[in-house]
């Protein structure tokens, strides 16, 4: 398109001028004619003559005027152009292409290149690209990386139209092309001052001696001083090796502060402390573990300690001997691989038990939730807590939504006719219907939200109590009234029995109530099996006293043909992994509880030779769930918590969506090879 060049603004009309004078002539011109026509004649004469002279003179100095103006921008611009060349950050100007057109002199001495240097910019920052620069437009920028150099790059974009418009003299019509303004910052010593000041930061550090007590216990009273000197010595070397402040604040607990930038060498070693003081032996016969809470990235020296306490609380819920990194929402989670150390003492469990009466009696009403699905072990919990309810004089109720054919026949030992009321067991939108302000809820054998019957029903009141065995992980329940975790107990029904002991003097259970608690014991330990302790045994003791009978709990607990079939397909159609890690998949066609059908079939998939860990996903209601186990050499927590579930040493499991069945299969294999490769599980 042809460009024309033409007068706007003041020096437009100072040039029209002469010739809209000629139009006040003309009107005088008229008037004279009423008077003298001669006079008006020769006036007329005058006015053409005027006119074409005036328009000759526009026309040939025209060309002359713009070269005079042309000719004086370029002297002002080249004015312009030596003050941006002395500009002390550096630029480019580039064509629409990204073809450099010109460069100052700071650019020309940072990029290495000479003025006359006319390649495209991708020469010389490959990702500032054609596409890039057509892409983004005004004020776009980007950082990126020079040699050992960090630079930020600020692009505009210089319209030739605009250019035109914003002058007061002359406008060029026609053209649409833009040139592109591009600016280099230098952020180099910012970026090494922002990582210096990031790499001072303080971290706040709890050291927690789990088995403090039990150590020494085991050993001689004139070595228990020498034990705990050692203990101190490991802690204080590992820590000084990073410059750390360390200071003990109990017998067993210490306080670490360190900096920032000593963090990721301690990750790399994936926290070596743990296993170093596992090595100090004077005798004693329980190796000593530690668990470590690290509060980082707070906004005060204050949050981090908070964010360290709340560290610690998560390590020592999930059993200890592990290290837990807290970034404010984001958890990390190092060790844990130790076998959870079983407690002898029951002080702690008569202490949740006064606790747990105290909050009932001042409560209107009790409901009672487990997760969803529920199980045996998730019914009998419910169980006894409605037990310690109704001892009370409370009234409870439990939370199920979905009876599956595991737990019927069980609920249907608590009809009217035996006593109970008939709105013992509700669903959600019952139980949303019944809460008030003044309601308990009894969380059992979840400590997950999510996970449970009804997660709403934990919103609408503050009173909220949580029995669990299984590890905690980074989603927990907010501000529970009290919180009632051990990871080594082998079920919530042995938690609950154990309570139930000290919950009230002369407390009595029916059969059919010592029946369901014993039966969710008899599941989860696989008869006796798996996870089982001292305690465990005395718990069974306690429910065979108060009337639990072993054979009607077998009888209640009999799988239907098809959930049998289901399970032996599980077995026969599993597939063996690295000659360690058998992998199955469990048909949901037919069966009413696919997930419990998939969890005996990873308990049957471990009576075979060689095989160290089971997995067995079930598709079902959109989801695949993963069921674990394990008898002592592989950690299925640390698979599973990796997948976004949880669970025990031994037992554990996980929900995957968004997937099919196959590559949830091949997701687990990955994850085994991932973790083999860095050493968190052995093959």
């Amino acid at each position: 398109m042809k460009k024309k060049i033409r007068f706007k603004g003041k020096l437009r009309n100072y040039l029209y001028w002469p010739m809209l004078l000629t139009i006040l002539l003309l009107l005088i011109n008229i008037g004279v004619y009423f008077y003298d026509t001669k006079s008006g004649v020769v006036i007329s004469g005058f006015l053409v003559i005027y006119f074409v002279v005036e328009l000759a003179f526009y026309c040939y100095n025209k060309p002359h005027l713009v070269n005079e103006i042309i000719n004086f921008a370029t002297r002002y611009a080249t004015v312009q152009k030596r003050l941006l060349n002395e500009f002390e950050i550096p630029y480019a100007l580039l064509d629409v292409n990204g073809k450099i057109l010109w460069v100052n002199e700071e650019f020309a001495n940072l990029t290495g290149v000479e003025k006359t240097y006319h390649k495209s910019i991708t020469t010389l920052f490959p990702s500032v690209t054609r596409e890039f620069l057509q892409k983004n437009g005004d004020n776009s920028n980007i950082s990126l990386a020079l040699e050992e150099k960090r630079f930020r790059i600020s692009i505009n974009r210089i319209y030739v139209d605009s250019i035109t418009e914003e002058g007061e003299l002359l406008q060029i019509d026609g053209s649409d092309e833009f040139l592109t303004a591009l600016y280099l910052f230098d952020e180099t010593l910012l970026c090494h001052y922002m990582a210096e000041n990031q790499e001072q930061k303080q971290v706040a550090a709890l050291v927690y001696i789990d088995n403090y007590e039990e150590a020494l216990d085991s050993i001689e009273d004139v070595k228990r001083s020498l034990l705990i000197a050692l203990i101190d010595r490991k802690v204080n070397k590992y820590f000084a090796e990073i410059d750390a402040l360390v200071r003990k604040i109990e017998k067993d607990k210490y306080f670490v502060v360190f900096k920032y930038k000593y963090l990721q060498q301690l990750r790399e070693d994936r926290f070596s402390l743990l296993e170093d003081v596992k090595t100090v032996k004077v005798g004693n016969e329980m190796s000593v573990t530690l668990s470590i809470g690290v509060g980082i990235q707070g906004d005060s020296y204050n949050r981090n300690y908070e964010y360290a306490r709340a560290a610690i609380d998560l390590a020592l819920g999930r059993g200890g001997d592990q290290v837990v990194v807290k970034e404010k929402d984001d958890i990390s989670y190092y060790g844990g691989k130790a076998k959870e150390v079983e407690r002898n003492t029951r002080v702690k469990a008569r202490v949740k038990a006064h606790a747990l009466r105290e909050i009932m009696e001042g409560r209107d009403n009790v409901i009672i939730m487990g997760h969803s699905i529920s199980d045996v072990d998730s019914l009998g919990a419910g169980i006894g807590i409605y037990c310690a309810a109704h001892a009370l004089g409370k009234k409870a109720q439990i939370v199920i939504n979905n009876p599956t054919s595991s737990i019927r026949p069980l609920m249907e030992c608590f009809s009217t006719e035996k006593g109970y009321p008939e709105d013992l067991f509700i669903d959600s939108d019952e139980a949303l219907e019944m809460v008030g302000q003044n309601t308990l809820v009894m969380l059992v054998d979840t400590n997950r939200p999510s996970y449970t019957e009804c997660p709403q029903l934990l919103q609408e009141t503050d009173y909220i109590v949580v029995f669990d065995h299984h590890r905690q992980g980074s989603e927990v329940v907010a501000n529970p009234l009290l919180s009632y975790i051990e990871p080594y107990a082998s079920s919530a029904c042995e938690m609950v029995a154990e309570v139930l002991q000290y919950f009230q003097e002369g407390l009595k259970l029916e059969s059919q109530e010592a029946d369901c608690i014993y039966a969710g014991i008899l599941i989860d330990t696989n008869n006796f099996m798996t996870k089982t302790g001292v305690r465990t045994f005395e718990a069974a003791a306690f429910l065979r006293r108060c009337g639990a009978d072993v054979t009607r709990v077998r009888k209640l607990l009999r799988n239907d043909m098809a959930c049998y079939k289901a399970r032996a397909e599980a077995v026969r159609q599993a597939e063996v992994y690295r000659n360690s890690f058998a992998i199955s998949i469990c048909p949901a066609d037919n069966v009413e509880s696919p997930t419990i059908v998939g969890a005996q079939a990873a308990n049957e998939l471990l009576n075979i030779i060689g095989i160290k860990a089971s997995f067995v996903l079930t598709e079902y209601n959109g989801k695949i769930y993963v069921s674990s186990r394990s008898i002592d050499e592989i950690n299925v927590q640390l698979i599973m918590e990796r997948l976004g579930g949880g669970g025990h040493l031994n037992v554990a499991g996980a929900q995957l969506t968004n997937c099919t069945v196959l590559q949830a299969k091949r997701i687990i294999q990955d994850t085994i090879d991932e973790m083999l490769k860095e050493g968190d599980i052995n093959e």
